[in-house]
């Protein structure tokens, strides 16, 4: 014990540490729904891994970046003192739009990167610049990538210009690159990456297949992979956002290949924070679904009644319940499907 005590002070460092001294304490970062919460982290309370890549990928128009926009407003919003750095690759991110959603503009800085190397530079220093700060003056930070599919290279961009038509085989190895030197660093630094990503479909699958785009790299690097997928949610005939399809991919957290459908509001509301939980609680036996009604607080109503007064049917006592049941639906280790 002696002798690990020398190597772990000849090290020197703050980041090597007897694996006694490690804290089993997992942090996570409220995303703004619940049932979202559960589906990536085992918990309602949950959310997404402090220190760790979260990979959101989907086809074109599934709200990629309206989700990653309302997770980063959530965010700001139960953390007073925090910020968020936003790497836009689509110049999508306006003031106009940040300002739909309710986002505190002076709190979040927009960094609009065109090549992968120009990502890696920009996001490297910042995170350098994080880390050297005293702990103590350290507020929470977030980082967005809105969309690592839209990112070029140097070379990429260089062939172009020269009219050459040739494709960049080192893309998927810059990928690679960049996020080894990500991963390590945010984990130190306990800053979150949520990633945004394309899907494309499988030429030649037996099933149909979705696959996400970019190389291997953020593959190997999340910690979290969820695929989404979509369909409108309308009021009338307006329409007011999505319903959208959660599954996980790939999670070290949870389990995967669980699906939850979430509500995604294209305005300030952002992600609605209990839908999905009739679902969730019928799974757990908490109440039934009878022609379209749920026997709930001894009444028996419709979903959009239920929503419409949240507080008054998810009451303390019936969200502890449901995080009992999301832990055996979703967790690891736990009994279930």
């Amino acid at each position: 014990m002696d002798f690990l005590k020398d190597i772990v002070k000849e090290i020197g460092d703050d980041y090597t540490q007897l694996a006694s001294d490690i804290s089993d304490s997992e942090q996570y970062i409220d995303t703004g729904s619940l049932v979202f919460n559960g589906l990536v982290s085992g918990s309602i309370f949950g959310g997404v891994s402090s220190n760790r890549i979260t990979a959101i990928a989907g086809e074109s128009s599934t709200g990629k970046t309206f989700f990653s926009l309302a997770v980063a407003k959530n965010f700001l919003d139960t953390n007073p003192d925090a910020y968020v750095l936003y790497f836009d690759t689509e110049s999508s991110i306006n003031r106009a739009l940040l300002e739909s959603r309710g986002i505190d503009l002076k709190r979040l800085v927009v960094v609009n990167v065109v090549t992968i190397e120009e990502f890696r530079t920009k996001a490297l220093k910042a995170i350098d610049k994080y880390l050297q700060m005293p702990i103590e003056d350290r507020k929470p930070c977030m980082f967005v990538l809105d969309s690592l599919g839209m990112l070029s290279t140097e070379k990429e961009i260089t062939d172009a210009l020269n009219d050459k038509q040739v494709r960049d085989m080192t893309k998927s190895q810059l990928v690679k690159g960049a996020f080894r030197m990500l991963t390590l660093k945010l984990g130190q630094a306990n800053v979150p990456l949520i990633v945004t990503n394309h899907t494309y479909d499988v030429i030649g699958a037996y099933v149909p297949t979705k696959e996400m785009g970019g190389g291997s790299g953020l593959k190997y690097a999340a910690s979290t992979i969820i695929y989404l997928s979509k369909k409108k949610e309308k009021d009338g005939k307006e329409v007011i956002g999505n319903i959208i399809k959660a599954k996980t991919a790939k999670s070290r957290l949870s389990k995967e290949n669980k699906q939850v459908e979430i509500r995604l509001y294209y305005d300030e509301r952002g992600l609605d924070r209990h839908y999905g939980l009739l679902e969730l609680g019928e799974i757990g036996g908490l109440w039934k679904n009878v022609a379209g009604r749920y026997e709930i607080g001894g009444k028996k109503l419709y979903a959009k009644q239920i929503y419409a007064d949240p507080d008054t049917y998810f009451t303390p006592e019936v969200l502890q319940a449901l995080d009992e049941t999301a832990q055996k639906e979703f967790s690891y280790g736990s009994p279930g499907n």
